[in-house]
C-alpha cells in the first residue's frame, strides 16, 4: 500500500512551503524532550538564547526564548549535556527546523567539556598558569607576528586595525589551520618559527575567530599551551569572541577579548603616546602664546609708563622723603640734646642743695669728736673731751665742760 501524498503535484512558492511545512511540524512535535549536548552556545542582543544540541551523529538547532531564557540562561555553557522540553519549529524565513525551548535540566558535562577542565586543572598544578612567569608585553613593540588562518577574519581584522593605528609595524604572518586535527600541530611550529626569526618579533599574537567548542578546540590541545609557555617572545591570545575561554588564554602572557582587540592592545601605548605628545604639544603652544601676550602687554605698559617719558620721576621723591628724614632726625636729636641738659641741670641742683658746705653757710654746724665721729647727742661726750666745731669759714677747738 502506496504511502499517503497528499501534496503530490502541488506547486508551492518556497515561503508557502516552508509555511506548510511549519504547521506540520508544530502540529506533530510539540511538548517532547530532546537529549544532547549544548554547542555553540550564544546571546543575541534582543536576549533570546541561540545553542546547538548535538550528539555524536547529529545537530538540532534550539532557541531559549528571552521570556523562558532567564530562568535557565546561567545554568547553560558549551559542552554541557541537557534534556530540553519544547515545541520542534520551523524558522519559515531561511527553512530551518529548530526547537523551541521551554525548559532545560543538565544531565551531566560533555566530554570536550571534561577533557578542557581535566588539562586545565594539570596545567594550573605546574603552574602555567601563575602570573610571576607570565612575561610583560612590550610598550612599542616594532615587529609583530601573528598565528593564524590567512584567510580568516582574525587576520584582516588585525591587519586592518594595526595599518590604522600604527602603519610603520613590521608584521609577520605565520599561516595555520585553526579548526581540525592539524590545527594544533601547526599553531605549535609556528610558534616555534617565530621565536627563531631574526631579526627578532617583539610579541606574537595567537588566536581565530570565533565558534564552538569544537572549532576553537585546537587552542585546548595541550602541545599549543605547552609551546605558548615555552615561547621567548610575549604571547597575546586572541581566540573567539569575549565569552570563550580556551587553554591557550590562561598560558598566554595576556588574554584580549578578540583578534581586533589584541591588535588595539599591541598599539594602545604607542596610540596613547602620540596622543598624549599631540596634547602635550597643544598645551605647550597654547602656554608660549599666554606667556606671549602677557609679556607683550607689560612690554606696552612698560614702554608707556611715565617712568620712560620722565626718567626724574624716579628721584623726586625719594629726594623729598630724604629731606624729610633728615629735617626729622635733626628735630629729634636737638629735643634729645635739650632733655639731657635740662636732666643734668636738675641734678646739679639737687646736688648742690646736699652738699654740706651750702648748710653750714645757712648757720649750721658739725661737730666731731678727735676721733672725727659726727657729735648728735649729748650722751656721745665726756668731761673735758675735746670737740671740734666745722662752721662755713673753719673749725673751732672746744672741750667739754
Amino acid at each position: 500500500m502506496e504511502p499517503e501524498r497528499p501534496f503530490c503535484g502541488q506547486v508551492f512558492s518556497v515561503s508557502e512551503l516552508n509555511g506548510v511545512i511549519k504547521q506540520m511540524l508544530e502540529g506533530v512535535f510539540a511538548g517532547i524532550f530532546v537529549e544532547g549536548e549544548v554547542s555553540n552556545l550564544r546571546e543575541a542582543a534582543s536576549g533570546h538564547i541561540y545553542f546547538d544540541l548535538k550528539d555524536k551523529n547529529g545537530v538540532l538547532a534550539a532557541v531559549l526564548f528571552k521570556g523562558y531564557g532567564w530562568r535557565f540562561a546561567q545554568m547553560l555553557e558549551d559542552g554541557l549535556n541537557v534534556r530540553v522540553m519544547g515545541d520542534v519549529s520551523c524558522y519559515a524565513k531561511q527553512g530551518r527546523y529548530q526547537i523551541v525551548v521551554k525548559s532545560v535540566e543538565p544531565l551531566s558535562q560533555g566530554k570536550l567539556f571534561l577533557e578542557f577542565e581535566k588539562l586545565k586543572k594539570k596545567l594550573q598544578q605546574e603552574g602555567l598558569f601563575d602570573e610571576a612567569r607570565k612575561k610583560p608585553i612590550p610598550a612599542y613593540p616594532k615587529r609583530i607576528g601573528v598565528v593564524t588562518s590567512p584567510t580568516g577574519a582574525a587576520v584582516r581584522d588585525i591587519l586592518s586595525v594595526l595599518r590604522r593605528r600604527n602603519p610603520n609595524l613590521d608584521v609577520i604572518i605565520a599561516p595555520v589551520l585553526v579548526q581540525g586535527d592539524e590545527a594544533a600541530p601547526q599553531i605549535v611550529q609556528a610558534i616555534k618559527d617565530l621565536n627563531q626569526l631574526k631579526p627578532a618579533i617583539d610579541v606574537m599574537l595567537v588566536g581565530r575567530g570565533g565558534g564552538s567548542m569544537e572549532d576553537l578546540w585546537a587552542f585546548n590541545e595541550e602541545p599549543v599551551a605547552r609551546a605558548i609557555a615555552a615561547s621567548r617572545v610575549p604571547v597575546i591570545s586572541c581566540v573567539g569572541h569575549e565569552v570563550d575561554f580556551t587553554i591557550a588564554d590562561f598560558v598566554a602572557d595576556l588574554r584580549a577579548p578578540t583578534p581586533s582587540a589584541a591588535a588595539e592592545l599591541v598599539v594602545q601605548n604607542a596610540q596613547n603616546t602620540r596622543e598624549k605628545v599631540s596634547q602635550l604639544a597643544k598645551r605647550l603652544a597654547q602656554a608660549v602664546s599666554v606667556l606671549y601676550e602677557r609679556a607683550a602687554r607689560r612690554l606696552e605698559a612698560a614702554v608707556n609708563n611715565r617712568v620712560f617719558l620722565d626718567p626724574s620721576v624716579l628721584t623726586r621723591e625719594k629726594e623729598q622723603r630724604v629731606d624729610e628724614l633728615t629735617l626729622s632726625l635733626q628735630e629729634h636729636m636737638q629735643q634729645a640734646v635739650q632733655n639731657y641738659f635740662n636732666r643734668l641741670e636738675a641734678a646739679r641742683h639737687k646736688l648742690s642743695a646736699l652738699n654740706p658746705q651750702a648748710v653750714l653757710k645757712r648757720g649750721y654746724s658739725i661737730t666731731r669728736n678727735a676721733q672725727g665721729q659726727i657729735i648728735s647727742r649729748v650722751l656721745q661726750t665726756a668731761e673735758k673731751e675735746p670737740l671740734f666745731i666745722q662752721v662755713q669759714d673753719g673749725t673751732i677747738r672746744a672741750e667739754v665742760k
